[in-house]
């Protein structure tokens, strides 16, 4: 999907129920605190007002993250988040690996916040799927609409990170899917670029994701540990 496509389904795409799945789901997948925990029962009276599609996987989150003691929730975040390259919460990552491109593309994210006048603080990396959910749901349309087109433009990549938290069995993936939910079925170039980019890994790797699909959708997929961690709580 070209740039031009890209900001036409951003427009289509963009409407309040929808800017309320994107601010439910980056909440949902901040780090476990306890001003989160104490949110929840707000975050489930509003995930109940959206489409049972958007609200049956963000509830299941909210039930999860409702059941478990605080000290366990911080441990299943670091061990779902920090310690494996194949679910990073920061998406221009999976475009762009740790190569030079990838500071580009976040001056990408930073023009799209100060254009909608959303700030972050300093030591925030502007492409942590928290962040740019955020901002997708902060303001009214434009900022709806810029921060979709952001999501489309990594779609790739938001993909992989939902595809590798369903085959982990991991209670996020419920934020992911109703993320996904709320953009274009994937079709074309943006499915292809999923399977490409789940044999291949990210650029400057010299090693694969990890399978996240069926054979049908990923060919030779190539199975890999990365043992160095990719820090992806949003602290």
């Amino acid at each position: 999907m070209n740039r031009v496509a890209r900001a036409a389904e951003a427009r289509r795409t963009a409407s309040r129920e929808h800017a309320v799945v994107h601010r439910i789901a980056a909440l949902l997948i901040e780090y476990p605190s306890v001003e989160l925990l104490d949110l929840l029962p707000t975050i489930r009276a509003a995930a109940g007002e959206l489409d049972r599609r958007f609200a049956a996987p963000l509830l299941q989150v909210v039930d999860h993250l409702g059941s478990r003691p605080l000290t366990e929730l911080e441990a299943e975040y670091v061990t779902t988040f920090d310690l494996k390259r194949q679910r990073a919460l920061y998406l221009s990552y999976y475009a762009y690996g740790d190569t030079r491109k990838r500071g580009v593309a976040l001056v990408t994210f930073k023009q799209a916040y100060r254009a909608g006048g959303f700030e972050i603080a300093q030591e925030e990396l502007p492409d942590h799927l928290a962040i740019v959910l955020e901002f997708a749901a902060s303001g009214e349309a434009e900022n709806w609409q810029a921060g979709i087109k952001l999501l489309l433009e990594h779609r790739a990549g938001l993909e992989l990170l939902r595809l590798a938290l369903q085959d982990m069995g991991s209670a996020y993936a419920g934020a992911l899917v109703a993320v996904s939910a709320t953009l274009p079925a994937l079709r074309g170039e943006d499915r292809e670029a999923v399977a490409l980019l789940a044999a291949q890994g990210p650029p400057g790797e010299d090693v694969g994701l990890e399978p996240f699909a069926p054979p049908s959708y990923m060919p030779d997929p190539r199975a890999t540990d990365v043992a160095a961690p990719l820090q992806g709580a949003r602290r």
